[in-house]
């Protein structure tokens, strides 16, 4: 078929056309550019600004304590600082790559056929897991990492921030994790005052020496906080407590609360030599929890989202360590229980507890009574019925410290003990009650109430 195409008519079509265009894409973006454009040259002839930006670059190319104290005379977004630590300060790229080594869910055995149709029967799974793991599922784990709540919340942080530095003579530093995120971290020496407890670095907590960190995607550091950007970072946070603040491994107490037991258990499992850590409203593990929220029809599919992509596994962790522990339970806690604050035995710290005590430390004296002991006391439901159930089995503190400090002395070996072991069933129930006592600390209160000072101890010892 035959076209009559008229040029004359169709240039002047596309010249309107574009004429159009060009007038709409002024008008929406003219006064955008000449905001910037205004903002530019204002900056540009602020004498002020450019002594800022000379300064910055300055700190960039060599950053020197006193060129640092220089930047922070300046408030600017904490994505433009220079970064104060880097993994690569100490550790090899080559070693790093992948980033720390983390517990893997055992696999299945199966023969070479079986996988592979097994591996097709179940992709559909895994790409659903896979979408819910990086949509909702993390922003319900992790709600700190969310975007429009960080923007609430922002004032408040950085009020505390200014107060942590004027008032406490804080340090905000920024450092490198393997994976290339940013971290974002506070530090309160307090080696100068003179006292013992300077001397350790805790996390929060008075008299001590502190170094807070923010989770990837929490307040300035970048990231996403999946288990292994959460390992990465805590493993950064330790290096650069060794080897810029100069603490020793024994020295460091890592206290956690809630959902940074993950990273507590990681460090103490990664670095043994840690000297303590300090649990407080934590689980065992965040698949009860976790199912606790989700449909029942959605139980394999939870199953799975877990497994793979959010295992926090503490008491598989935990239980790799041999140093001091201490559990705080929060007896009102509203986020940690599989029923609800009224039930305290659906707290899932008391699974952490019992996981400890009977499969790391005294296997011979948890046994079905001394389990069900420690239950009984676990479901006390205040301090006065928790004692009436300690004196009920005429717990004596001297005779099971002696115990156990004669069984050290013999032998002096790693957990776990086989104290217990040829012991009557009254010594056992004892036992078990005393060290229930000492690993495991109530506090009458809901999962968000900040911790007094008061409230922290170091753990027991024997």
């Amino acid at each position: 078929f035959f076209y009559n195409w008229d040029l004359d008519d169709d240039l002047t079509s596309l010249t309107w056309s574009s004429l159009m265009c060009f007038s709409i894409f002024s008008f929406l973006f003219l006064p955008f550019t000449l905001c910037i454009s205004c903002q530019g040259w204002g900056r540009w002839k602020n004498s002020e600004y450019l002594q800022f930006i000379s300064i910055l670059e300055e700190t960039k190319t060599n950053h020197t304590p006193a060129n640092k104290v220089r930047s922070l005379c300046y408030d600017f977004d904490f994505a433009s600082w220079p970064s104060d630590f880097s993994w690569t300060e100490v550790s090899s790229p080559k070693l790093s790559k992948g980033g720390v080594s983390l517990l893997k869910p055992e696999p299945r055995l199966r023969g070479a056929a079986d996988s592979v149709l097994n591996s097709v029967r179940t992709l559909p799974c895994h790409i659903i897991s896979f979408l819910i793991a990086h949509s909702f599922g993390r922003r319900m784990l992790y709600p700190g990492s969310v975007g429009l709540l960080q923007k609430a919340m922002r004032p408040m942080l950085q009020q505390g921030q200014a107060r942590l530095i004027e008032e406490f003579d804080g340090q905000r530093n920024k450092l490198v994790a393997c994976d290339g995120n940013n971290i974002d971290t506070m530090f309160v020496d307090r080696r100068r005052d003179g006292g013992q407890n300077g001397q350790t670095l805790v996390n929060v907590c008075s008299g001590y020496s502190v170094l807070g960190w923010n989770h990837p995607g929490f307040g300035g550091s970048t990231g996403v906080p999946f288990p292994q950007n959460e390992a990465n970072a805590m493993d950064v946070v330790i290096q650069f407590a060794i080897h810029k603040l100069g603490f020793q491994l024994t020295d460091i107490v890592i206290y956690a609360w809630s959902i940074g037991g993950f990273t507590a258990t990681w460090a103490v499992m990664s670095y043994p030599e840690i000297q303590s850590i300090v649990l407080d409203a934590s689980f065992d593990d965040l698949l009860p929890l976790a199912l606790k929220v989700m449909p029942d029809s959605w139980r394999p599919l939870v199953q799975h989202t877990v497994r793979q992509y959010m295992n926090l596994n503490n008491a598989e962790q935990l239980l790799k360590y041999q140093g001091p522990v201490l559990l705080i339970r929060r007896t009102r806690d509203e986020i940690i229980t599989t029923t609800g604050p009224e039930d305290i035995m659906s707290n899932r710290g008391n699974n952490l507890l019992l996981k400890l005590l009977q499969f790391r430390w005294y296997p011979k004296i948890m046994t079905d009574e001394g389990v069900r002991v420690v239950r009984q006391w676990l479901g006390a439901s205040s301090h006065l019925e928790e004692m009436s159930v300690y004196s009920g089995y005429e717990v004596d503190d001297d005779w099971c410290t002696s115990v156990l400090q004669s069984y050290q002395a013999d032998r002096d070996v790693l957990f776990p003990w086989s104290v217990g072991e040829d012991m009557t069933v009254e010594g056992r129930r004892q036992l078990a009650l005393f060290l229930a006592r000492k690993y495991m600390q109530n506090f009458d209160t809901t999962h968000c109430t900040p911790l007094p000072a008061t409230e922290f101890h170091s753990p027991w010892r024997l």
